[in-house]
C-alpha cells in the first residue's frame, strides 16, 4: 500500500498541481495586496476619498452606528458590501491576469505548429525514386 501511495503522489499531475497550488496561494497574495494597497485606495480618491472596506450595512441598531465595519460585525450582524467589492476586484484582475498568460500560451502553441507546418521536409531518396518510376510509367502508356 505504501508503495502505491508513493507512485500516486509522484505522479507528475499530483506534483505538477501542488506546486500550482502554492503558486496560486502566493500570486493571490500579491493580488490582494495590490488590489487592497493600490486599487483600492485610488477608486475611493476618485469617489471622495471613500474607504471602500468601510462601506457596511449594519442589521441590528448597535451595528448600524460602529464606525467601522469591524465595530459593526463585533457588534451584530452587517452586511460588509464593501468587502465584497474588494474581493470582487481581486477576483477580476486574476481573472485577467489567467486569460492573459492562457492566451500567450495558446499563441505559442500554435505558433510552434504553424512553424511545423511551414516548412515540410525535403522528400527521402525513396520518394524520389518512386516518383521518377511514377512518372516513366505514366510517359510508357
Amino acid at each position: 500500500m505504501l508503495q502505491e501511495f508513493k507512485k500516486f503522489a509522484m505522479r507528475g499531475n499530483v506534483v505538477d498541481l501542488a506546486v500550482g497550488v502554492i503558486i496560486g496561494a502566493a500570486f493571490g497574495k500579491i493580488v490582494e495586496s495590490l488590489v487592497n494597497d493600490i486599487f483600492m485606495p485610488i477608486i475611493g480618491r476618485i469617489f471622495g476619498g471613500l474607504d471602500f472596506s468601510n462601506y457596511f450595512i449594519g442589521l441590528n441598531e448597535a451595528a448600524q452606528h460602529a464606525p467601522t465595519y469591524d465595530a459593526a460585525k463585533k457588534a451584530g450582524a452587517t452586511i460588509g458590501y464593501g468587502n465584497f467589492l474588494t474581493i470582487l476586484v481581486n477576483f477580476l484582475i486574476i481573472a485577467w491576469v489567467l486569460f492573459l498568460v492562457i492566451q500567450a500560451i495558446n499563441r505559442a502553441a500554435s505558433r510552434g505548429k504553424a512553424e511545423e507546418a511551414a516548412a515540410p521536409p525535403p522528400p527521402s531518396r525513396e520518394e524520389e525514386l518512386l516518383t521518377e518510376i511514377r512518372d516513366l510509367l505514366k510517359t510508357r502508356a
